[in-house]
């Protein structure tokens, strides 16, 4: 890249001294706006540098006459071409720039006659990390600017000596294009005319020693090449024509809290494939999940993190491209449009999102500008061992302020309706995964991560003021306090906190046989001694189905048709039990297999009647989680539960009552061995009959069929503290749900 400098040259009275010019021709100017383009000296004269190595010749010409106004002399054989301009030339007149070689002209503006794009307002938010609309102003994007076409590019890099955009359209050469610093928040910029969307870029960076870092992605791209490469895609915000108000409208005048709440995890690579196992591009992926999602009834989907992630096999929860949706699918404007045709089904859209931490591929925000700018310097804060990856630096203005500005942009750029936030616990404690003298401790010498707690307290209060609606979700796996209070309260401030206590305990009992399950019935009502703490999801997610923990079909005890009974029983409970809902592709059709994020879910399965009816069943328990507002509304409220039966250790039996705001209660009981059991009796609050209303036993579902028929009438007899009773058959293995008669 280097050459060097002519030192027989003698340079015109006026050039850019010999340092300049070195630096120049070596890629290593700092502030290429104080010397390159048109300057004026302290004499008034105007001169004019250029630097095109890719011409012989270059004259400056006048915008809409082309007219010569100049022709450059070449001061350095590495195409460094200099002029002093005619003193009748308006300072401030617009020029071009006309090149030749080998006989062949083109024309082009000049990058360095352009003034800053970033006010001074951006640059004192951004240093103050209140930068709210971050990505409006950073990153790449498409526009006009004093009245000629290209793209302003911004980046954060504060301890850079220089900053240069690269891409095939300046030969991936540093030092076509040095950016202007601004060097009261660490930013540099440059407008290039004439780029347009499509085109590929990286920054190229002198670190702080003097290195040149390998080539960077975008850290504010909204597009990035499909992986294995890694460039960034100029693209701008998304033109997507939103057909979403109405959904909007209402999920902003309507929580989530009070509301049925059933969410279908998935993996867009691996739900469905094509037919020689390609992934399936947004297009297509809407066209299916749409129908399958409100066929089965679930609420919502949860998407596994869509931003670009270099590493297929981290499922995206190693991300690169915190703004821009994976290029595997399609494009941004392609993933807009998977969204509203969800929204416009009446299906909400979670994403995963992952502030917690980043791999360390060398073209990412590892060591960005040659320091750990992004990242603690100290490994003891900096940098996870069981995932090898480095951890934000919560506490440095301008990166908290990055990751905000991240999650407010799904949701607002996107609409998505909620963030479900990744490896929360490891945020908050400093000696998380980590043994003693492996930490640092906090300032009060304690092992929470205070920069962490006031990032996602920011974090979830900012969205709460932008975005009317937007749920975020934390999977937060200890006892920490509050995670769903409002932070006014002292809480962490997100509206829901995956139940991880209720999900270790319920699998952990499901997966004994049923005969030892007697010792191990605290394990299914345990959970209600806390249930109400936070604002809780069961989650039966991913994580339960991969790393050799087998499918939820296989975790099962017993024979066939004991692994579909225990299978079918536990999903009743989980729908009834209070919390809102989550469920992993696949398990809602009894995938036999563990899940492999190479290929499609085995959809053949469906084609076994054990399987369908599996499916079924969900489809049914979702309508029912739905229609009975007893078994939604106070979801995480003491008032909608109430135990009847929680303590027959003996047969494995439970029962309880949900309740709604209003209307008539629901009777729950599960029997969780293989045992029909005639004539139990439990109490309940109100005489008259009962509907079966659902059976998981049910022939339907794969069932024996054992049941109570339609309805049974109450006895006038008091039980379990309630003034009336039914004597029922309890189907094996299963779960029931019975409502009186209106």
């Amino acid at each position: 890249m280097t050459r060097i400098p002519d030192p027989d040259q003698t340079l015109p009275e006026g050039a850019p001294a010999q340092a300049l010019i070195d630096a120049i021709v070596t890629g290593r100017l700092g502030d290429p706006f104080a010397v390159l383009g048109r300057q004026t000296g302290p004499d008034g004269a105007q001169t004019l540098t250029v630097f095109a190595p890719d011409a012989d010749t270059v004259s400056a010409i006048r915008n809409k006459s082309g007219r010569s106004i100049v022709d450059l002399d070449r001061i350095h054989p590495a195409g460094l071409f200099w002029a002093r301009l005619p003193a009748k030339l308006k300072s401030d007149a617009p020029y071009r720039l006309r090149l030749s070689r080998d006989g062949h002209g083109w024309e082009r503006e000049d990058p360095y006659r352009f003034g800053p794009v970033l006010g001074d307002l951006d640059e004192y938010l951004i240093a103050e990390g209140r930068h709210d609309d971050l990505y409006r102003r950073l990153g790449a994007h498409p526009m006009t600017h004093d009245g000629v076409a290209g793209v302003a590019f911004a980046v954060w890099a504060p301890n850079a000596r220089r900053v240069s955009v690269v891409g095939h359209f300046n030969a991936w050469d540093g030092r076509r294009h040095p950016m202007r610093r601004r060097l009261g928040a660490g930013l540099w910029e440059i407008f290039i005319p004439g780029l347009v969307p499509g085109d590929l870029y990286k920054y190229e960076i002198i670190g702080a020693y003097g290195e040149v870092l390998p080539l960077k992605a975008d850290p504010v791209s909204f597009r990035q090449e499909p992986p294995p490469a890694t460039g960034s895609v100029v693209s701008g915000l998304p033109d997507h024509d939103w057909q979403d108000a109405g959904w909007m409208a209402e999920r902003a005048a309507t929580p989530l809290l009070n509301r049925p709440v059933s969410i279908y995890e998935v993996h867009l690579g691996s739900w469905r494939r094509g037919a020689n196992g390609e992934v399936l591009d947004y297009a297509t992926l809407a066209d299916l999940l749409v129908d399958y999602v409100r066929e089965m009834g679930f609420t919502h989907v949860e998407l596994m993190p869509v931003s670009e992630h270099p590493f297929t096999g981290s499922w995206g929860y190693q991300p690169i491209g915190l703004f821009a949706p994976t290029a595997r699918h399609g494009s941004p404007a392609d993933f807009a449009g998977f969204v509203d045709r969800l929204h416009g089904a009446g299906i909400g859209v979670i994403v995963d999102w992952v502030p917690a931490h980043f791999p360390a591929d060398e073209h990412g925000l590892a060591r960005f500008d040659g320091t750990a700018l992004y990242e603690h310097e100290d490994p003891r804060l900096g940098f996870h061992r069981d995932w090898n990856t480095l951890i934000y630096n919560f506490g440095r203005n301008e990166v908290a302020n990055f990751l905000r500005a991240s999650g407010l942009f799904w949701l607002e750029v996107y609409h998505v309706d909620g963030l479900r936030v990744d490896a929360v616990a490891s945020m908050l404690y400093l000696d998380y995964s980590r043994q003693p003298g492996e930490w640092i401790p906090n300032r009060h010498g304690g092992r929470e991560n205070l920069d962490a707690i006031d990032f996602l307290r920011a974090t979830n209060a900012l969205i709460g003021a932008r975005a009317p609606g937007a749920a975020t979700l934390a999977e937060e796996s200890t006892a920490w306090p509050g995670v769903s209070r409002p932070v006014d309260q002292g809480g962490l401030g997100f509206d829901f906190k995956w139940n991880m206590g209720w999900m270790h305990d319920s699998l952990h009992y499901i997966a004994h046989d049923p005969i030892h399950r007697r010792h191990h019935h605290s394990e299914m009502t345990f959970s209600m001694h806390y249930a109400f703490t936070e604002n809780f999801v069961l989650p039966i997610s991913h994580d339960e189905v991969v790393h050799g923990k087998g499918s939820l079909l296989n975790k099962m005890p017993g024979d066939r048709w004991q692994k579909f009974a225990n299978l079918r029983a536990y999903l009743g409970f989980m729908w009834t039990h209070p919390g809102k809902k989550l469920l992993f592709m696949g398990c809602e059709f009894a995938q036999e297999r563990e899940w492999n994020h190479d290929t499609s879910l085995d959809w053949h399965l469906l084609d076994d009647a054990s399987h369908a009816g599996v499916q079924t069943l969900v489809r049914d328990l979702n309508r029912a989680y739905r229609d009975l507002p007893a078994l939604h509304q106070l979801d995480c409220d003491p008032t909608g539960f109430e135990w009847v039966i929680p303590d027959d250790a003996e047969n494995s039996v439970f029962a309880f009552l949900r309740k709604g705001a209003e209307g008539a209660p629901v009777l729950i009981l599960c029997n969780l061995t293989p045992v029909v059991r005639d004539a139990y009796r439990v109490g309940v609050p109100l005489g008259g009959k009962w509907t079966q209303y659902l059976n998981t036993d049910a022939a339907a579902y794969g069932g024996s069929n054992v049941g109570n028929g339609d309805a049974v009438h109450a006895l006038d007899d008091e039980s379990h503290g309630l003034p009336f009773t039914l004597s029922l058959t309890l189907p094996p293995l299963a779960t029931l749900i019975f409502i009186p008669e209106s």
